[in-house]
Parts: structure tokens; C-alpha cells; sequence
């Protein structure tokens, strides 16, 4: 008997939506915080206007299939038949060995008899043909409304832009935001102005900007431990730190590196991808030169190493940030920097317990951390998030966020006790004259506007920085007119 049978793919899918016996949702499947790719994936799902399915990408363990359990929960709540909602997940072993089409037409012959149905597609680019399927679905079924989920993002991209074109709509998943790791613990913030934006701070008077910073200061000891944690949904909430951080090494970062790439992409040596991304972790933050990186991994060629390094990415346990220029026609040919995707990645895997006493491995952390926020916070807007190098020696700016849509931004990260600033240093010299820029500092009383020239700078601590970045999301979901831009304009 075929184990790929009718009767046992039903039994799956009865274990999979047990709404369909008792029409709710188990409450140990959702939860109560509803973070900002939530919002922005059930909205789009939801529009009869503008008809798109959605693609949810994220590392492992960064709520993806949360966000689709809240959004069942909604459905739930709104009326939708609970036999009109189906959840699968493609990463079950038998689920690997038969199609989308397969699956849905026992789901539609045994379970829906309504015309509108809602799917929820969990690690989809395990179902073979998925993108063929899926556009099918969405062709020949007007009621149908999709969300999916995935962790190799390119992989995602490349397919929809293959064959749904105009169906589909990317929504990334990074870690918790240190606003939502706040949020999520019950980090008790005193209520913050409602327009309120960091890169506009600067335009408040001195007074008003002293007491958001004395609100904002109480952030500094969760900041330490959202470094150490990092932002994974299930481990910021753990009692266990060292507990914590052997989880995220070995069912995170083990099993992106060793199942996930490997399995979408073919890879047979798996050594070596393990070793480029133990070097990465050593040398986060850092320019990559991938000459002198091969000879490390004992001749590795540079072809495999930057191929490696674009699987990497595409799983998402790594950023990269190229070399830019503040004029929008510009992208510069240059050697990368490499962040790890959430900084507690690197903790992890470099087995680093208790990094409070190490000046220079929290200034790393907290720059990977700033970077983080900076790419998951102005995606929407498509910019190029990179790094700035002017023309002469030193003249580096650790993160430059350049958009048609805005004027460039420019970011250096200080996170010392003494974030001290020089007349000749880059964010000095090469920064945009028109608007301040931003140097990130450690102390909660190092704060405050500060002109060489007619350049501006302005310095904010870290926490109150990536704290109120989320606060602006936050705003702009709770009111899309009220904060509906970035913009320093």
C-alpha cells in the first residue's frame, strides 16, 4: 500500500487544523503580541482591490507560522468557516512526496464546500512545483487567498518573480525588533510622544528631548540582554540564557546549515559551508576579502566561497552590506561587510556567554544589532543599506541608507562609554550637510545635537534609537496616516 494514500494525507490534515472540530484555534498555537509582519501580511491578504497572495520569509524560529496562526485566529474571529481555513505544512516527511494540486483537491473533495477559501502554506519550497501550483491556484480560483511561508528568501523571490508576477507579495520576517522584545516581555516604557521619530528628534526643543531620553533610559539593562538573547521569539522569553543560546545553536544554526541549504540547494559538503560560516562569525561586522578568506578555509575556491556566502543570505543567517555612495546612480563594485542576522547568532555559535565585560565584542553586537533594525526597517522602501567609504584612509561610515525617496542617512555606531567625535572623522567630513547624522552611543546621557560647521550630527543611545524605530512602525500600523514615512524630510 502506497504510504502517499488519500486516507493518510486527510489524517494529516486533521492534525494539522484542529479548528475544523472545535472552530478555534488552539490558544498555545498564537499569541498575544502581534508583531509588525503580521500587520502588514493580513492586510495585504485581505485587500479585494489590489488581489495578492503572500510570501512570508524569515530565518527559523522568527514567527512565521505564528503570523499565520494569528491570522487564522482572525479569520476565526471575523466569521470565516473554520473548514474554509486550511493550514499544511510541506515539511512533513510524507507532505515531501506529493504536489500542492494533490493536497488541495483532497482538502476541497472532503473538507471545504464554501467557494472561498483561505490557504496557509507553511516551508513551502519543500512541495515540489510549488510556484507552478500555486499561480494555478491563483489563476483559476478568484476566492482563493494564500499566505506561505519560507526560510531561503531568493529562492522564494527568483520563483515568484518567475511565474507571479503581479500575484505575489514578499513580506520578510526578521528577528524580534528590540521594540517588540520590549513589548514582548512587558518591558514597562513611559508613553512616548505619538509623532515621535528618531532621525527627527533633533527638531524638538532641548526639554522635550530630555525627558523622551529620561523615558527611554530605563531600556539600558533589556538592551544588554536583547545582545545576548537576541530577538527569537521563544528564547527572548526563556529563564535560561546559556539554555537559551544552546537552542538557537543547535535547532537554528545546525539545522539552517546542515538540512535547510543543503536540501534546497544540493550542497554534499557540508563542512565547508560550516566553516565559511564560523569565519563570518569571527569577522562579523567586518570587510570581507574573499582572497584572504579562501586561504583560511585551506583553498576554498572564491567562487564557492561567494556562492556559500549567497546561500547564507538566502537562508537569512546573514546580511550583506555593499559599498555605496549618497548618489542614488551610484553602486559601487567593492569587497562587502557581512553582519549575522541577529547577534545572538554569532553568541551562540562563538559559545559567548556573558559578553557585558567586553567593550569591544558589544560594540560589535550592537553595530550588527543597529544594521538589523536599519534593513528590516526601511525595506519597504527599497533602498540600498550598505556602507560608506570616502577617499581617503579612515574616512569609513558604518551604515548609509541611500533611496530615491529620501535624503541619504547617515549612521556610525559609537557604542562606548567615551563616543567621542572628531573634526576630521568620516561621519564629520563625508556626511550630507542638510540634515543631521546619526552616531549611535552607549550612555543614556549621551545624547543631543552638536554642528561642525555646517554639518550636523546627532548623537542617541542605542536603545532609545532601535526602540523608537519600532515605536514608529508600531504607530504606523495602529494609524497608517499618522507615521506613514522614514523619511528625515
Amino acid at each position: 500500500m502506497s504510504i502517499v494514500s488519500r486516507e493518510n494525507i486527510l489524517d494529516l490534515l486533521y492534525s494539522y487544523n484542529p479548528w475544523w472540530r472545535t472552530g478555534v484555534i488552539p490558544k498555545d498555537l498564537i499569541r498575544p503580541m502581534r508583531r509588525f509582519a503580521y500587520f502588514e501580511a493580513f492586510s495585504c491578504m485581505m485587500r479585494e482591490d489590489v488581489r495578492r497572495s503572500v510570501v512570508l520569509c524569515g530565518a527559523r524560529r522568527t514567527g512565521k507560522t505564528t503570523v499565520m496562526y494569528q491570522a487564522i485566529a482572525e479569520l476565526l474571529r471575523r466569521g470565516v468557516s473554520p473548514k474554509d481555513i486550511v493550514f499544511v505544512s510541506f515539511d512533513h516527511p510524507l507532505l515531501k512526496l506529493c504536489s500542492v494540486d494533490v493536497v488541495m483537491d483532497i482538502f476541497r473533495t472532503n473538507i471545504s464546500a464554501g467557494d472561498a477559501v483561505y490557504c496557509f502554506f507553511d516551508e513551502i519550497q519543500y512541495a515540489a512545483d510549488w510556484n507552478k501550483w500555486l499561480k494555478i491556484l491563483y489563476d483559476t480560483d478568484p476566492r482563493i487567498k494564500i499566505m506561505a511561508t519560507g526560510s531561503a528568501s531568493p529562492i522564494l523571490t527568483d520563483k515568484t518573480s518567475e511565474s507571479g508576477l503581479g500575484r505575489w507579495k514578499i513580506v520578510h520576517v526578521p528577528t524580534l525588533s528590540f521594540y517588540e522584545y520590549c513589548t514582548l516581555l512587558s518591558i514597562d516604557v513611559p508613553q512616548l510622544p505619538r509623532d515621535v521619530k528618531p532621525t527627527q528628534i533633533y527638531l524638538r526643543d532641548e526639554r522635550e528631548q530630555q525627558d523622551i531620553m529620561r523615558k527611554l533610559s530605563v531600556l539600558q539593562v533589556p538592551f544588554i540582554r536583547y545582545l545576548q538573547v537576541g530577538g527569537f521569539p521563544e528564547l527572548a522569553l526563556s529563564k535560561d540564557d546559556p539554555y537559551a543560546q544552546r537552542i538557537l545553536r543547535e535547532d537554528i544554526v545546525d539545522k539552517a546549515l546542515k538540512r535547510d541549504i543543503p536540501a534546497v540547494y544540493g550542497i554534499r559538503n557540508i563542512a565547508d559551508i560550516e566553516r565559511i560560516f564560523l569565519y563570518l562569525c569571527y569577522n562579523s561586522s567586518n570587510i570581507i576579502n574573499l582572497q584572504a578568506m579562501g586561504k583560511e578555509m585551506d583553498g576554498v575556491s572564491r567562487t564557492t566561497i561567494e556562492k556559500y556566502i549567497g546561500y547564507l543570505e538566502s537562508a537569512n543567517l546573514i546580511y550583506v552590506s555593499p559599498l555605496v555612495t549618497p548618489d542614488a546612480r551610484k553602486v559601487l563594485k567593492s569587497q562587502n561587510k557581512i553582519y549575522i542576522a541577529d547577534a545572538a547568532m554569532r553568541n551562540a555559535v562563538l559559545m559567548k556567554d556573558d559578553i557585558t565585560n567586553d567593550p569591544e565584542e558589544l560594540g560589535l553586537i550592537a553595530e550588527t544589532a543597529v544594521y538589523k533594525h536599519i534593513k528590516s526597517f526601511y525595506y519597504a522602501y527599497a533602498p540600498t543599506v550598505g556602507y560608506y567609504r570616502g577617499s581617503g584612509k579612515g574616512k569609513e561610515i558604518d551604515i548609509i541608507v541611500r533611496s530615491e525617496r529620501f535624503s541619504p542617512i547617515m549612521i556610525e555606531v559609537k557604542y562606548r562609554e567615551q563616543a567621542k567625535i572628531a573634526e576630521d572623522d568620516a561621519i564629520v567630513t563625508e556626511a550630507h550637510a542638510a540634515h543631521p547624522n546619526l552616531v549611535i552611543t552607549k550612555r543614556p546621557d549621551d545624547f543631543g545635537s552638536c554642528s561642525y560647521g555646517e554639518k550636523k550630527i546627532y548623537r542617541i543611545p542605542a536603545p532609545a534609537f532601535l526602540y523608537m524605530l519600532g515605536y514608529v512602525e508600531h504607530m504606523r500600523w495602529e494609524d497608517p496616516d499618522h507615521a506613514n514615512s522614514p523619511e528625515l524630510s
